[in-house]
This record gives structure tokens, sequence and C-alpha cells, in this order.
């Protein structure tokens, strides 16, 4: 398979879960009370649930914009630009705030998979600060050498 078949099934996907997450965290309120109905616990604390399941929500989608913003320089075979540099900086600073929302989510209600959660985000955010630093010096290097030629 090519490379340029693999970043568009690839830019697909991550425009599915752009549509499929808007849609999932628009019918949050209706979900968790459907899923009330077979778990108490969740009916108890509907509120909590939905409230920090919204906010997750919204930073997952912040973050798969980002991504479809990156996807848009990728296809253009411009990926070294500070746009990208600024986009990996806001996934971490997303991802952050995804485990602070999660440690409080925790608070309410701790489970395995949210810790794991917690660790998969910590590395994701680590993970897109050192990758805006090496797009960052690889800007640099590129811009000094269109200025050499």
């Amino acid at each position: 398979m090519n490379k340029d078949t693999v970043i568009r099934i690839t830019k697909y996907l991550v425009d599915f879960m752009f549509a499929g997450g808007i849609l999932v965290t628009l019918t949050l309120p209706l979900s968790v009370r459907w899923i009330g109905k077979y778990l108490a616990r969740v009916e108890e604390s509907y509120g909590e649930i939905v409230t920090i399941y919204f906010v997750l929500g919204i930073l997952a989608l912040a973050i798969v914009w980002e991504l479809r913003k990156m996807f848009k320089t990728v296809l253009a075979k411009e990926c070294f630009v500070r746009g990208n540099v600024a986009s990996l900086k806001h996934m971490s600073y997303y991802s952050g705030l995804i485990v602070l929302m999660s440690i409080v989510r925790s608070i309410v209600h701790t489970t395995v998979a949210m810790l794991v959660i917690i660790l998969v985000f910590v590395l994701a955010g680590l993970f897109c600060q050192v990758l805006a630093q090496i797009f960052d010096e690889a800007i640099q290097y590129k811009e000094e050498n269109d200025l050499t030629i």
C-alpha cells in the first residue's frame, strides 16, 4: 500500500472519529439516562457523569480537531510549519486537562480504566510536547537551509 493511501485512510478515520465524537458528546444526556435504567450507580450520579464526560468529550474533540488541521498540512506535503508546532502544543495542553478532569472523575468513581486513561494522556501530552520541539527544530533547519539557497 502506498504511503499516500495510508495517509488518506488515516485522515478519513480521524474525520469519522470527529463526527462520531460530536454525536456521542451531544447525546450524552440521553445515553447516560438510558444506561441509568440498568445501573443504579449511574442514575445516582447522573449530573456528575454527564458533566464530566461532556468536558472530556469536548477536550477529546479539540485534540481530534488539531489532528485534522495537521493532516491538511501532511496531505499538502508541507508538514514542517509553525501551525503543526502550535497544534502539537495545543494537543499537549488538552491532554493535560483530560488528565485533570479524569482525576476529578476518579474522585467521584474510581476505576482501573480511568487510571489507565490518566496514564495514557500523561504520556500523550508529554509525547506531543517532545514532537512539538522536534518539529520546531526541523522548521528552524528548513528556514536556515532555505535562506542558504
